[in-house]
């Protein structure tokens, strides 16, 4: 599945504004025009995705949860 596959309405682009770093588990605060999404991933995910202040990304939102990806 592509990013362009996942609806619309639940996608907020992006730049990361803070990280706080985890053991196990990290929040990302990602600061879109309709205010500021709060994502907690793993920390691996944080290291794998190459994820710092200011990177581009796409926050997804479920109604459970809200994921990150890089642009």
């Amino acid at each position: 599945m592509t990013i362009k596959a996942i609806n619309v309405r639940n996608q907020f682009r992006g730049f990361i504004k803070e990280i706080i770093l985890g053991d196990v588990v990290s929040e990302i605060d990602v600061q879109t025009p309709a205010g500021i999404v709060t994502s907690v991933i793993t920390t691996r995910s944080v290291k794998d995705l190459e994820l710092a202040v200011g990177s581009e990304v796409i926050a997804f939102v479920k109604s459970t949860e809200v994921s990150v990806a890089k642009l």
